[in-house]
């Protein structure tokens, strides 16, 4: 069975659109989009590799895909210095013989272009553009992202701008580079002045303060990690006080935002998964006995050390427990090379599973496909998010569509996701036997985790629909361009 209201496949031209589309203004109205990421749809497109991060984005863009749209919109994502020389400066697609001409002249454009530091890719059904920005370094502010902003601003001449996240410089380059906030939105996905002040996450002051071989060479232990939050946190700052418009959707996103700038205006809208998650049902008769999935725990916010403290007290009652890690290990220990590259809070994570005898137990997947996560959530007989930060994390949503049990620890923005006892368990953030007891209830009354199930799936349709999410997006553009 399907869950309806994705909004994906075979739907006709929303109402909303038509309405919009009788005013004659609106459809001349430019819209930019600034992500942090190559969407993946653009990366099929162009024959590259691609992050299956912020699916949720993927999703809404999925939709202005479909059929016409009331506005024009324009992508621009930032690369790598040496990802941004990989893209075909024409793109891959429509280039039919009547642009073969143009051709030489365009790679000719596309050279400056690239010396400027940002790229036109032209090739693609909808414009978009690639900037550079040194993403292995977010915490640090490069002005001249500001000037290749500006380039880009200066070929779309957008109506608006719409910039997901505040994660990245970027996102303030942007404002200042655009500089009129009352055309200016940004969309909230984590919160790094929250993150900050969390990053700890409940860890022994010892175990904090350690630093590896790995920790010291690239200068990125934890505290040094948690400092560089607090670096992008006023960045982040910075650019919500230059905006007059922002976008979340939790009760936690809401608050912490008004307390930045009260003045801005804030707009709910939820969002919308990749489709993978909209087809497909968990049964708890095909699942792997005792099994948790972890959608990530490669540093400690996401809390894979409280789950691995829980798995020890669960161990005598389920012995054939097994833990599934999605992302990169950062567990690996096999060869000297390994070794050499353990974090202190993955040395940490391996005292804690030789400690509760987990070698068996914890199996690192690494890096998944949207398809392979889906398998590895229907194969699951719980989703467990132990984070001590998140606003409203994907992996909930996705799970909760599918309908896998969900325990989430009660923090940020998941209480807005998640009714305790209802669409699925929620535990006092950091609390390990709160943690175990939520998933032996899971496992031990199967009539409730079915119940968590349906549930689960009926708030997830309503909280995920791509038709009224799509409809609330062209809502606020039009409230903002009017």
């Amino acid at each position: 069975m399907s869950v309806t209201g994705n909004g994906q496949e075979g739907q006709s031209r929303s109402m909303s659109d038509t309405k919009y589309q009788e005013k004659g203004d609106w459809q001349m109205k430019k819209v930019l989009w600034i992500c942090n990421i190559m969407l993946p749809a653009i990366a099929r497109e162009l024959g590259m590799p691609y992050s299956n991060r912020e699916g949720w984005l993927s999703g809404i863009y999925d939709k202005t895909l479909k059929g016409e749209v009331p506005f024009e919109i324009t992508v621009c994502f930032p690369m790598r210095k040496e990802d941004i020389d990989k893209v075909p400066v024409t793109g891959v697609l429509d280039c039919d013989a009547a642009e073969a001409e143009e051709n030489a002249e365009s790679r000719s454009k596309g050279k400056r272009e690239r010396n400027a530091g940002f790229l036109k890719i032209k090739g693609f059904r909808r414009p978009c553009y690639a900037f550079e920005e040194d993403l292995l370094k977010p915490e640090n502010y490069d002005p001249v992202l500001e000037a290749r902003i500006r380039g880009i601003l200066k070929d779309v001449k957008p109506d608006m701008i719409h910039i997901f996240g505040t994660e990245f410089p970027h996102c303030l380059a942007a404002v200042r580079a655009f500089h009129n906030p009352q055309k200016t939105l940004i969309g909230i996905q984590g919160l790094c002045g929250e993150i900050a002040k969390t990053y700890r996450a409940g860890l022994p002051e010892n175990v904090f303060k350690q630093a590896s071989f790995r920790d010291v060479v690239k200068r990125d232990s934890m505290r040094q990690q948690q400092y560089k939050f607090y670096q992008r946190a006023g960045n982040e700052r910075q650019a919500l006080l230059l905006t007059d418009h922002i976008t979340g959707r939790t009760e936690f996103d809401r608050a912490e935002t008004a307390k930045i700038n009260p003045r801005a205006n804030y707009y709910s809208m939820n969002e919308t998964m990749r489709q993978e998650f909209y087809e497909g049902r968990w049964k708890q008769e095909q699942t792997e006995c005792h099994s948790i999935f972890l959608g990530q725990g490669d540093y400690p916010l996401k809390g894979m050390h409280f789950l691995l403290e829980a798995m020890g007290r669960l161990k005598e009652n389920y012995p054939d427990l097994k833990l599934y890690v999605a992302g990169n290990s950062i567990i690996s220990h096999e060869t000297a090379k390994d070794r050499c590259r353990l974090s202190a809070y993955g040395k940490y994570l391996l005292v804690l599973i030789r400690l509760y005898e987990l070698q068996d137990r914890v199996i690192v997947l690494g890096r998944l496909s949207a398809e392979e996560m889906k398998a590895q959530f229907l194969r699951s007989s719980v989703f467990v998010c132990p984070s001590v930060m998140e606003n409203s994390p994907n992996t909930i949503g996705e799970a909760m569509l599918l309908g896998v049990p969900v325990v989430a620890s009660r923090t940020g923005g998941i209480p807005s996701m998640v009714e305790d006892g209802v669409t699925g368990l929620l535990f006092h953030n950091e609390d390990v036997e709160d943690l175990a007891d939520s998933i032996d209830r899971v496992w031990s009354d199967h009539a409730l985790a079915k119940e968590l199930s349906v549930h689960e799936r009926i708030r997830a349709s309503h909280i995920h629909d791509g038709n009224k999410n799509y409809e609330r997006l062209l809502e606020i553009y039009r409230e903002i361009l009017q």
